[in-house]
Formats: structure tokens, sequence, C-alpha cells
């Protein structure tokens, strides 16, 4: 899908304004604008990827320009659910990681800030079960289990969680061995 040449032009405008302002994009300059998924991607391209243990909050995140996967997933759900989308969060548990993506329901699609830099949306089917194997797959890795979630507040609150069918299949014959 190409974008519109007024939203390359927003998303040009948010970039410079990031690049020549001391302050960086703020929360409420992402209120204020006229979002919609893709155009949130898009002001997420230069950010560095940092891990951190803990989430960190949304001002942090945007002010350092730094962040790894939950910042992003957890700001994007915040945001575009703030301007109507329904959003889901949505974490994989993969051997030795932990990926957390942004499913919106109305773009059938989810936000992954490992492909900020092109295109950070990516079609998918809403079964945890499918997001979750689509996220494996652009890791080369199988999953294992994967969770929706919600964070309010500061808190997590799992929404549930699914066990793909191999790892079921393990589980099984270690119980009835």
């Amino acid at each position: 899908m190409q974008s519109s040449p007024k939203s390359r032009l927003f998303a040009l405008f948010i970039l410079l304004f990031c690049l020549f302002s001391s302050f960086g994009l703020t929360l409420e300059q992402l209120r204020q604008s006229d979002l919609t998924p893709e155009k949130f991607a898009a002001l997420f391209t230069g950010f560095e990827f940092k891990f951190h243990d803990e989430i960190q909050s949304p001002d942090t995140f945007l002010a350092t320009a730094s962040g790894d996967c939950d910042d992003f997933a957890t700001l994007a759900a915040k945001v575009l659910k703030e301007k109507g989308y329904t959003t889901r969060l949505i974490a994989v548990r993969m051997p030795k990681i932990v990926h957390v993506v942004c499913y919106v329901e109305e773009s059938h699609g989810y936000l992954d800030y490992n492909n900020r830099a092109t295109s950070a949306l990516v079609r998918s089917e809403s079964e945890i079960s499918q997001i979750a194997g689509e996220v494996a797959n652009s890791y080369g890795l199988s999953w294992s289990s994967a969770s929706e979630f919600t964070r309010e507040q500061g808190v997590n609150r799992l929404v549930r969680t699914v066990v793909s069918p191999k790892s079921q299949k393990g589980l099984f014959a270690m119980i009835f061995k």
C-alpha cells in the first residue's frame, strides 16, 4: 500500500521536528495529530533499539528516541485506542525471547517495532495463534505460547493465553509417558 502525499508530509514534519527540537516528540503531539497506524509507525523509523527490563513511560520512550518492542507496542495501543482504533497487545514467547506487538483490528495487522525502518504494519489474521506464528517466522523460530494482555496505569493484565500445537504435543507426551 502506498502512502498518500499528505501522510508522507506529516511523517516528514514529525521527523524534522524531532531532529531539530531539543524536546523530541511528545505524547501530547501524538494525541493532537491525525494519526493512523501507518503514520504512527512512520514516526519511529529513527528510534534506536535499546532493551529495558521494564516498560518505559511514554514520555521517556519518546524523549530518548530509544526503547524496545514493549515500549513501542504499549504506546501504540494507548495512543491509537485514544484515536478510536481497537488495539490488542500480544506477547509471543519463543526460545530465549519474548516479543510484543500491537494488533490493530481496523488495519487487519500488527505494528512491529522490529519492522519500524520499513513497514511496521504487518498484515495478519486476528487470531493470537496466527499472529504468534507470523512473529515467530520473522525470527526464524517456533513459538511456545502467546498472550493477549492490556496495560493500564502501569499494570499488565492477562486477557488470554494460547499454547502452540507443537508445545501441546510435547506437553502431552511428557504427561502420558
